[in-house]
């Protein structure tokens, strides 16, 4: 920084890209071998690379953020606009499960009967496990808004506690939805409603871990005093990204669970 004369963070070459996207090529493809070959091992390596290429990337832009000084203000506008890009792009990526869905449920053909849910489907008590991970995500909506409300005041011990509780209710709602997945009297094989079903609220879920693992690493900065009432936009993207995911099991149990049961 003392030898350029702009605020703007020039990045040191790092191999993390490059081992990111291996480590994603390594757990794909064991994903493939796993649901083929019921052989995990290429998957349980590919996890393992993904964990440490994400620690050691996320150690990097922490100590670029908290101790090194990087992230001025034109850098932080920059992340801003960087996260509302990435939360659309999501947005989009849901919009063409929910126009699968519709396209099916709105006009069943003959080979469904007509009707929707198709024959033969036995769907989800809405009122049961749904409606109580509906009311998970709304309570985790508040206590997030509540961590980031004490950071800015900041009341750190409140933060640590709001947050905590954010990541159970998120860790609360995983265990519940797989509970839901395990006890579900259809599959992913049944038909357009099987698909539907579990791939958008299967993607939903991988976005609860997501998010849950992000709030996660903002409570450990928490916790080593990384944040402050005017730098933490660590836990505003994490916090933005959280309610994003709350709004999307919004529609999800209004269309899926709920009109289309």
């Amino acid at each position: 920084m003392a030898h350029q004369a702009h605020s703007y963070h020039m990045v040191d070459p790092s191999p993390w890209p490059i081992f990111g996207a291996t480590a994603a090529l390594l757990t794909t493809s064991g994903l493939a071998m796993w649901f083929h070959y019921n052989s995990p091992q290429l998957l349980s390596l590919g996890m393992l690379s993904m964990t440490l290429v994400m620690t050691q990337w996320w150690r990097d832009i922490i100590r670029e953020a908290t101790f090194q000084g990087h992230h001025t203000p034109p850098v932080l506008k920059g992340l801003r606009y960087g996260m509302i890009l990435f939360i659309t792009s999501e947005a989009f990526f849901f919009l063409g499960f929910f126009w699968a869905f519709f396209h099916s449920s709105l006009a069943p053909t003959p080979e469904l009967g007509g009707h929707w849910p198709p024959t033969g489907i036995n769907p989800l008590n809405p009122m049961e496990v749904p409606l109580l991970n509906t009311a998970i995500l709304l309570a985790s909506g508040v206590t997030v808004t509540w961590t980031h409300h004490t950071i800015s005041e900041g009341r750190r011990k409140q933060a640590i506690h709001a947050l905590t509780l954010t990541v159970l209710l998120g860790l609360y709602f995983t265990m519940l939805q797989a509970t839901e997945y395990y006890e579900a009297p259809f599959s992913i094989a049944d038909g357009i409603y099987g698909s539907t079903f579990f791939i958008a609220t299967g993607f939903h879920g991988l976005h609860v871990i997501i998010g849950s693992s992000f709030l996660l690493v903002c409570l450990l900065r928490l916790i080593k005093h990384h944040f402050t009432p005017n730098h933490h936009f660590g836990f505003e993207a994490a916090a933005w990204y959280w309610h994003f995911v709350d709004i999307i099991w919004l529609f999800l149990y209004m269309t899926i669970y709920w009109w289309g049961s």
